[in-house]
């Protein structure tokens, strides 16, 4: 979320025109979408968001179980929340200049039928959700290669392929940027998986039953039937060699099949190789977080990153919504325009505008946080 409201606030672009012709052009580019074929850091955002947010499904479904909720209550309040995502998801790039639009490209909107397939397939064996991710990418792969719509029968080119034939369907438009609604199939992967993470940092075994006696509701990524109980130390350490592992066996995967030129790593559409290489991103990405945070104790600073996280979908909608459209004009104008009477270069200026953005909004979370007043949905 940090990231995203820096990026909203656009200091990225303003940086990346102060970087370039020097070395830091490079770095830069890695706060980027990669263009087509490839991968760049910033493509790793939105995986992870998808990744965390079934992470935190398994604690929120955990704790459901453990007050006596039952499964259809559980269902009712997840089918609310996916309905309330694909509410603020639309509305998003629902209103434009020239009227009011339809369209499915947003992350919200996304997240709302990830969130539902992850939240159905929970309490599922771990291998049976191995398989429903293993088809979800088969079944991308079969839409792409096997469909053979004219016009729309070249599967990893952009405005030609399947992802934008469905968008000509359902809204009467392609992307022009090249992304598609269907890249919801494939990227319900990572919030399955981040289900799984979640239980196995929960520590629940197959039987669905934490060690400390709380109700689960489904399998861990590493059940540990009929193995002695391990010290706290040896758990972290299992988990963190579960995460590497399977995180290794994703990155292999999905750069393997790339270099082999079976399928191309492709953001924008979300292909099964930049499915399975993102997933393998996000949980050697958890392994560190929770080795150097859970495991050293390195909590310093961390305050303020959780002030914007306890508000996420409030802040998100907060930049993408209220910050594209007026906020960030209104105080970018101040702020320039008070610079100009000390002669600051326009960059400069942009760069501190920027700045002052992201640390106003910052502060509205930080408001929010000292009152108790977190948005959820």
């Amino acid at each position: 979320m940090v990231l995203l409201a820096l990026e909203g606030a656009e200091l990225f672009g303003h940086l990346s025109k102060a970087a370039e012709g020097g070395w830091l052009q490079v770095l830069m580019e890695q706060l980027e979408h990669h263009p087509w074929h490839g991968l760049h850091a910033w493509d790793l955002v939105q995986p992870a968001f998808m990744f965390m947010a079934g992470a935190a499904m398994a604690y929120s479904l955990d704790r459901q179980r453990r007050e006596g909720m039952s499964w259809a209550a559980s269902f009712r309040k997840t089918l609310q929340r996916c309905g309330w995502l694909f509410f603020w998801g639309v509305l998003d790039y629902a209103v434009k200049k020239n009227g009011l639009f339809i369209l499915l490209w947003d992350v919200l909107t996304q997240l709302s039928f990830t969130t539902l397939v992850a939240f159905l397939v929970f309490r599922w064996s771990y291998m049976a959700r191995i398989l429903v991710c293993i088809g979800l990418l088969l079944l991308t792969e079969i839409l792409y290669r096997y469909t053979h719509v004219p016009g729309f029968d070249q599967p990893f080119t952009d405005q030609h392929n399947f992802g934008n034939y469905v968008d000509l369907l359902l809204m009467n438009t392609i992307n022009r940027g090249g992304w598609v609604a269907i890249n919801c199939i494939p990227t319900a992967v990572h919030t399955i998986a981040g289900t799984m993470a979640g239980q196995l940092m929960l520590g629940m075994n197959r039987g669905g039953i934490s060690p400390a006696g709380r109700p689960g509701a489904a399998p861990a990524l590493t059940p540990n039937d009929g193995q002695a109980a391990l010290s706290p130390v040896a758990t972290s350490q299992k988990k963190i060699r579960s995460l590497l592992l399977w995180g290794g066996i994703c990155l292999l995967a999905g750069f393997g099949l790339d270099w082999a030129g079976v399928t191309p790593i492709i953001k924008k559409i979300a292909t099964s190789t930049f499915t399975l290489a993102s997933l393998g991103w996000c949980l050697w990405l958890l392994a560190v977080c929770y080795w150097w945070i859970d495991m050293k104790g390195h909590r310093k600073g961390l305050r303020f990153f959780t002030i914007v996280g306890m508000n996420s979908i409030f802040i998100y909608l907060f930049f993408e919504i209220v910050g594209s459209r007026w906020f960030n004009d209104y105080i970018t104008a101040i702020v320039t325009g008070l610079l100009k009477i000390v002669h600051t270069p326009t960059l400069p200026a942009l760069i501190v505008s920027s700045l002052v953005i992201f640390a106003l909004e910052w502060g509205i979370c930080y408001f929010l946080y000292k009152k108790k007043i977190f948005f959820r949905v």
